[in-house]
C-alpha cells in the first residue's frame, strides 16, 4: 500500500547551514517529524553551496517519514555572488550597485536551467538578465 501524504512545506535554508530553528522548526515541527534527522540530511545534499539560500520542498508521509527535494538556488542571490555585492540598489533605474558579464550570465542559467521555464538557453538568459536590470545590474556584452 502507497503512503498517504500529510502535508508539504516549502522554505528556504541556507545551504550545508540548516538548524532545527526557524524556518526549519516551524514548517516541519507540526508534522511530528524527526527535526535532526531532515537537519542532518539537508545539511550533507547541500554542503557545496555553503550558505547561499537554497529553497527545498518537504514532503510528510502519514508514518511521519518524510522526503524532499532542494532546488537550485535564486537567480538574485547568484546574481548577488557574480557581482560581489551585499544587496540590489533600492533605486535600479537609476542607481545602479554592480556589473556582471554574459559569461557569468550563461553560468548562472546552466545552473538555473532545471528550474527556469525557459525552452532554450537564450530565454533562460534573457530571464536572468531582466532580474539583473531588476537588481540595478548591468549586464555587460
Amino acid at each position: 500500500m502507497a503512503k498517504q501524504v500529510v502535508g508539504q512545506a516549502k522554505f528556504q535554508v541556507p545551504g550545508g547551514a540548516a538548524t532545527p530553528a526557524p524556518p526549519v522548526g516551524t514548517s516541519l515541527g507540526k508534522f511530528g517529524i524527526n527535526l535532526g534527522q531532515f537537519v542532518s540530511a539537508f545539511n550533507e545534499r547541500t554542503r557545496e553551496y555553503n550558505g547561499t539560500p537554497i529553497p527545498v520542498v518537504v514532503t510528510v508521509y502519514s508514518d511521519r517519514t518524510f522526503e524532499f527535494v532542494t532546488k537550485s538556488p535564486p537567480a538574485a542571490a547568484l546574481l548577488k555572488q557574480a557581482a560581489g555585492i551585499a544587496s540590489g540598489s533600492g533605486e535600479p533605474n537609476k542607481k545602479k550597485v554592480g556589473k556582471v558579464t554574459q559569461a557569468q550570465i550563461d553560468d548562472i542559467c546552466q545552473k538555473k536551467m532545471a528550474d527556469l521555464n525557459a525552452r532554450d538557453l537564450e530565454h533562460a538568459a534573457r530571464m536572468i538578465e531582466g532580474t539583473a536590470r531588476s537588481m540595478g545590474i548591468e549586464v555587460e556584452g
